[in-house]
């Protein structure tokens, strides 16, 4: 359900401007908005790790974010989409309701949402586990890249389009809800493991500390931040490419679906019998062959085909290996420490990938200019110095990230034999913590 959640998040920033007016001062008001909540987020989820994890709470440590969570989510996302009476062209009106939209929005976006990510790490040791509840995640996440790509093709309004700039705010908001029901009802149908709570957790200083102090999560995070700028530079450079260079759309993001459903196909029959680091290893490279592939030869169409496949390749193993290496950092800690603490994890995973996000576009568009690429310019104004512009700074920065990553993973040390003892044992220690609480509290424990 996090991925149902994603569906209405701020990926829709371009839609939002084009609904409300693209106008010069109101982009200025979105971007004054967008800096001060992102100053927000550079403490904002180590933060709420840090309180999940000492949550307190007969439904779990989790599941209470969630479900009452949800209602307030859905009323940041249509603070989005609504036109408040009064205030017409008010730049400060519209500063403040941006902001509080923003706030809100995120605050409990990064609730929601890093209570979803770690719970299968606390229901479940072993990757087999773990490995089915993401393939169910990876099923909703094609709802999240087929929403976007509809709407463009659909109901997205032009400018000055009045009639369609209101229907389509009330789509969104219909969508909002639709998802915020679907979240809160998924609720009732989790269970978390209580003997968590019981655990007496570090200070905030201390938990933080303790993270850097686990070398696989260090390494981890060389390959976390990489695959959030890989996500987001492809994603949103895809449309420079086929607009600026002409490309054919069908057989490339025909392969780039059939890198995607084969690579889950091949990891999930991989997994256990190469082991989650050689796996990732391979992805990796994989996907910084078909970097190379695009920046080098992004205007033969045979080639660029091949290099979205194994585009696709890395995007399957970016959405199933990742969380499950990511698991297995959070069981060492515990092998470590004793504790649970999946939430300061998630927190300070996000505190170090979000930045990503933006020096992704940041990099892309850098890139464009620096060979000509002409914002005000139609694409099939720009100039063949502009198109090679486009290739190298859309795949160029991410296929370098990304063999700096395979190589990073040869430090990785959870791996062999020995891991997989540990893993074992902590199934055994966390089935024995969880008798204990039951029974202690006069119920009857039930393997």
């Amino acid at each position: 359900m996090l991925a149902v959640a994603s569906a209405t998040s701020p990926a829709w920033a371009p839609l939002l401007a084009r609904a409300s007016g693209r106008s010069k001062r109101r982009i200025t008001v979105k971007r004054c908005g967008f800096f001060v909540t992102g100053l927000w987020n550079a403490v904002n989820d180590p933060l709420f790790g840090y309180i999940s994890d000492r949550t307190k709470s007969a439904l779990g440590r989790r599941i209470p974010y969630i479900r009452y969570g949800a209602p307030i989510f859905v009323l940041g996302f249509i603070a989005f989409w609504i036109i408040l009476p009064g205030i017409g062209n008010s730049q400060t009106a519209l500063f403040i309701q941006l902001l509080l939209a923003l706030f809100v929005y995120d605050i409990l976006y990064t609730a929601i949402a890093t209570s979803f990510w770690v719970m299968p790490y606390e229901v479940a040791v072993s990757n087999k586990a773990r490995g089915t509840i993401y393939i169910w995640k990876i099923i909703f996440m094609v709802f999240t890249l087929v929403v976007p790509f509809a709407v463009e093709a659909t109901i997205k309004p032009e400018v000055g389009d009045a009639p369609g700039i209101a229907f389509f705010r009330w789509a969104m908001i219909a969508l909002g809800v639709a998802m915020g029901l679907i979240v809160f009802f998924s609720t009732f149908f989790f269970k978390e493991k209580h003997y968590t709570q019981e655990e007496e957790q570090f200070d905030f200083v201390k938990s933080f500390k303790a993270c850097f102090t686990n070398r696989s999560f260090v390494v981890f995070e060389v390959l976390s931040f990489t695959i959030m700028f890989a996500q987001t530079a492809l994603m949103t450079g895809i449309w420079y490419y086929f607009d600026v260079l002409n490309m054919p759309r069908p057989p490339m993001l025909g392969a780039l679906g059939a890198g995607i459903v084969l690579g889950v196909v091949a990891w999930i029959q991989l997994r256990d019998r190469w082991g989650i680091k050689r796996c990732t290893q391979v992805f990796t490279l994989a996907f910084a062959i078909g970097c190379a592939l695009v920046a080098i030869f992004g205007r033969n169409v045979a080639l660029a085909t091949a290099g979205f496949f194994l585009f696709g390749i890395g995007f399957s193993g970016g959405m199933y290996l990742i969380p499950l290496m990511n698991g297995d950092v959070v069981d060492m800690d515990e092998h470590r420490t004793g504790l649970r603490r999946e939430g300061m994890y998630a927190g300070i995973n996000s505190f170090i990938t979000k930045p990503a996000i933006s020096i992704a576009a940041w990099a892309l568009l850098s890139i464009m200019k620096a060979y000509g690429y002409n914002e005000a310019l139609p694409a099939a104004a720009q100039s063949p110095s502009a198109g090679t512009g486009v290739l190298l700074g859309w795949a160029g920065p991410t296929g370098v990230l990304l063999f700096l990553s395979f190589l990073s993973l040869f430090l990785y040390p959870l791996a062999g034999a020995e891991w997989e003892k540990i893993k074992v044992k902590l199934t055994v220690i966390h089935a024995q913590k969880e008798r204990a609480y039951l029974e202690a509290q006069g119920y009857k424990f039930v393997e």
